[in-house]
C-alpha cells in the first residue's frame, strides 16, 4: 500500500529532477528508472566517497570508484562469484543501472551548472539529504539565485523498500508536474504528499529550498 500511482498520461510540464542515493546503484536508480519511464527529465547520484556493494561479509564490502562503469563492476562480480553476487542481488542491480546510464555519478563532483539545472532533488536517507543540502549551501551563488527543492523520503538500502519507495517518488513528482511555479507550490504539494505517506509509512517527509 501506499500513495497511488500516477496515470500514463503526458506531463504538461516537465521539472528536472535528480536521484540521490550513497552508492548511485539501488535506491537512486530505482527511482530514475520510475522517472524515465514517465517521460520525466532525471539524473541520479550518489554522496559516498566511492560506491560500496555488499560483499561476502559486512567487513568485506565490494568497493569501486564513482565513474566506474557499471558494465565493468557486473564483470568483475561475475568473475568472482556469479552465484553469490546473483543470489544477493547485485548483479540484478548492476544489469539494470547499466541499462539506465553508463556509469555511477558522485552529486559532490558534479559542476555547479548541472547541479543547478535540477528543480527538483530527491534523496532517500536522512544523512544524505543533509549531505547534499551541505553541498548546495557551499557552492558559488549564480547572479538569478535559481532555487533547487530538495526532498527526503528516507528508504532501507534494500531492493523491495527501493522499489516501494521508488513507485512513491515518482508519484510525488508527477505532483509536482502540476505546479507551475515551484516556489509558490512546492511546500503544499509536499505537506500534502507527506500526510499521505503517513497513512501508509513510517517516513517522515523532510524538504528544504536552497538557492544557487
Amino acid at each position: 500500500p501506499g500513495p497511488r500511482p500516477p496515470s500514463n498520461a503526458v506531463p504538461p510540464r516537465s521539472h528536472t529532477y535528480a536521484t540521490v542515493c550513497s552508492s548511485n546503484i539501488n535506491r537512486s536508480m530505482e527511482s530514475h528508472l520510475h522517472l524515465s519511464t514517465l517521460h520525466l527529465p532525471c539524473m541520479s547520484y550518489g554522496t559516498g566517497s566511492q560506491v560500496r556493494l555488499p560483499g561476502k561479509s559486512s567487513y568485506e564490502p565490494k568497493v569501486f570508484k564513482f565513474g566506474t562503469p557499471y558494465a565493468s563492476m557486473w564483470e568483475s562480480l561475475v568473475l568472482e562469484d556469479m552465484s553469490f553476487y546473483t543470489s544477493n542481488g547485485i548483479i540484478p542491480l548492476c544489469l539494470r543501472a547499466q541499462s539506465i546510464k553508463t556509469a555511477p555519478q558522485r552529486w559532490q563532483d558534479s559542476a555547479d551548472d548541472v547541479v543547478r539545472s535540477h528543480d527538483v532533488v530527491v534523496c532517500f536517507e536522512e544523512r544524505i539529504f543533509d549531505a547534499t543540502v551541505e553541498d548546495l549551501q557551499s557552492r558559488a551563488v549564480g547572479e538569478d539565485l535559481k532555487p533547487v527543492f530538495v526532498v527526503c523520503l528516507d528508504t532501507k538500502d534494500n531492493p523491495t523498500e527501493s522499489a516501494k519507495m521508488g513507485r512513491r517518488c515518482a508519484r510525488l513528482c508527477w505532483e509536482m508536474e502540476k505546479v507551475e511555479d515551484l516556489e509558490e507550490g512546492f511546500g503544499e504539494v509536499v505537506e500534502e504528499f507527506g500526510k499521505e505517506m503517513e497513512k501508509f509509512t513510517d517516513v517522515k517527509v523532510l524538504y528544504q529550498v536552497c538557492y544557487l
